[in-house]
């Protein structure tokens, strides 16, 4: 994945912010309610979009579209309170692995009969009935494509499986981080998240569902392994016989002792926000003339949110949000905040009188990319800055953070942080539920991954808005004694500060997609003899290296980036550190999980 921040032409950025995208035929269209009504031309968004107490927050979906009922007889098993429950008959489906991120696959394949149906009861089978008998399940998704049909499926094998409670977002409509934070408020059992996270979607693209428990955090391994054998032998599906659920109105539906509360997406989390931030604070500095501030929610659930957080709550510009109502198909792009996918955010940074500070969020909310004035701030510089500030500038983090832990792949700016702090340190593998066992214990405050997932134990999840208010209130604190007309300190002066105390990390990705797996193996197995083979001390300085050619030529890029990339940027030799297979040891559970990474660090 090359970083792309060339002239791509903007067409009038701010001023055709919230301006519908250009979608493809399959694209549903936005409701009236989203849209101003003085004008059918009209590039803005009303100002009555997502309002925190109205019924307007709506994503429309096709009327045509239906899920098939299933084909085969089903036997009434119960009645609970007049709730009738089928037995509906099932097999198996091939592939149903979840993974770190739950189940993910085309939208089409879910759409199958009993696809989707069959994950849920093999879910709800691998859970111990104390987990969500008569318990409060929380239900939210990023308002991709198949989400509002996907919810009515959910809602009734709930119904079925004898869960007392569903807290459903309107319209189905919840970021990850929010499924979290109400989840931990409201002490529920758990929450499904219908996302396929920064992934495309649309009738043609992802669609994905995972399982949170009552912490907020993913499902561990001993569950989704469960759940993966139960998709195995399942042959049934427990599903009440109930009416489709309004999801377009907030309040509560009850069908005998099962209810289903249709709940504002927006407010347990806005709430959440305010405790841990200084909104004050961050106004002051969004209020200033020589500030100018662009989010890019690129058209995901973020969108949701963008208003009621920063226009209502915060003060910025309405104009400031771009791309700011959610769409199925994310207005047929590719809803991830990185300098390729963002590029129209990257033009608008990088041009001349661009804005102060930028930033976007990835398709169910989790993610994020955080820019200066013609200034990339990378995700692990990011969470390290974040970290190194957090006491100062942040209410939430005023008696210090416990403890900092980023992913292996991610670089060590983090640990020089909380080398510099003595703070506890904590390398982990991807994979945000390693995490939350740390956090659970009382380990960890602050986190990050290298693809832009950066987080805090305020919830069990990685949270794009939190980052981009983190990083605001940094630059708010910073400038928290400027008066009007004095410079301000930027984006870029905090990076380059931090880089002067710290030292700075050289760091680089690259993304191949739709490899195939024989090549990435051997891959591998290369990387494993170079680590046996290279020892602590070894020096390197100007050498060649030869291409490794029995796999594809993006394993050569890799093997060379590992061997010869620091050379361009250190003049003379350089010393190996160390190189290692990577293994893990939680040092909550102590568990050990052996993975297929190969490390070498100069």
């Amino acid at each position: 994945m090359a970083s792309c921040c060339n002239s791509m032409g903007l067409e009038g950025f701010f001023s055709t912010a919230f301006r519908s995208a250009k979608r493809s035929s399959n694209a549903h269209p936005i409701p009236s309610s989203f849209l101003s009504s003085s004008s059918s031309s009209s590039s803005h968004l009303d100002t009555r979009c997502f309002p925190l107490k109205t019924n307007s927050f709506s994503v429309s979906h096709s009327p045509s579209f239906t899920i098939k009922a299933s084909s085969s007889s089903s036997t009434t098993i119960a009645e609970p309170e007049g709730i009738k429950i089928n037995s509906v008959p099932t097999k198996p489906f091939e592939g149903q692995k979840t993974g770190t991120s739950g189940l993910r696959k085309k939208v089409q394949v879910f759409m199958q009969e009993n696809y989707l149906s069959n994950w849920i009861q093999a879910l709800f089978n691998s859970l111990p009935p104390k987990d969500y008998k008569n318990g409060v399940l929380v239900l939210g998704g990023d308002g991709r494509y198949f989400n509002r049909e996907a919810a009515q499926i959910i809602i009734k094998i709930a119904a079925g499986n004898g869960v007392g409670k569903i807290l459903v977002g309107r319209e189905g409509i919840m970021s990850t981080p929010a499924v979290s934070a109400v989840i931990r408020k409201r002490k529920a059992n758990g929450g499904f998240i219908m996302s396929a996270s920064h992934n495309p979607g649309g009738p043609e693209y992802d669609w994905g569902i995972k399982f949170n428990y009552s912490s907020g955090q993913p499902a561990p391994e001993s569950i989704t392994d469960k759940i993966y054998g139960n998709t195995l032998s399942i042959s049934e599906i427990k599903m009440a016989e109930i009416p489709d659920v309004d999801l377009s109105r907030l309040g509560v539906t009850k069908y005998g002792n099962f209810s289903v509360e249709v709940i504002d997406p927006v407010s347990d989390y806005l709430e959440l926000m305010e405790s841990v931030f200084d909104f004050q604070l961050i106004r002051s500095l969004l209020s200033r003339s020589g500030f100018r501030f662009v989010f890019d929610a690129m058209h995901a659930v973020t969108g949701a949110y963008a208003k009621p957080i920063f226009v209502d709550k915060l003060g910025a510009s309405l104009d400031s949000i771009s791309n700011g109502v959610p769409l199925e198909d994310f207005g047929h792009g590719h809803p991830d905040p990185n300098l390729t996918y963002a590029k129209g955010l990257v033009n608008t940074m990088y041009s001349e009188n661009g804005p102060d500070f930028g930033a976007a969020s990835d398709g169910d909310g989790d993610r994020n990319m955080i820019l200066g004035k013609k200034f990339f701030v990378t995700p692990s510089d990011s969470v390290a800055i974040i970290a190194a500030n957090a006491q100062e500038a942040i209410p939430y983090f005023r008696n210090g953070p416990k403890g900092l832990a980023r992913s292996m792949p991610t670089s060590g700016a983090l640990d020089r942080v909380a080398e510099k702090l003595s703070l506890t340190f904590f390398e982990v593998p991807t994979g945000w539920k390693f995490f939350g066992n740390l956090m659970d214990d009382g380990k960890l405050s602050i986190c990050g991954e290298e693809s832009f997932g950066t987080g805090s134990d305020h919830i069990r999840e990685k949270d794009g808005i939190w980052a981009v208010l983190a990083w605001l209130s940094i630059i708010a604190y910073r400038n928290k004694d400027k008066k009007p007309g004095e410079t301000l300190v930027s984006v870029s002066d905090v990076v380059k500060e931090h880089w002067a105390t710290y030292g700075r990390n050289f760091f680089s990705r690259y993304d191949y997609e739709e490899c195939e797996s024989e090549g990435a193996n051997k891959m591998i197995e290369y990387l494993r003899d170079l680590v046996s083979k290279n020892k602590e001390g070894a020096k390197y300085g100007k050498f060649a290296t030869k291409p490794y050619t029995c796999c594809p030529t993006y394993c050569n890029i890799l093997i060379l980036y590992l061997f010869n990339c620091l050379r361009f940027l250190i003049v003379g030799d350089y010393v190996l550190q160390f190189a290692d297979d990577f293994a893990y040891t939680d040092p909550v559970s102590f568990s050990s999980l052996h993975f297929s990474w190969s490390l070498l660090k100069m």
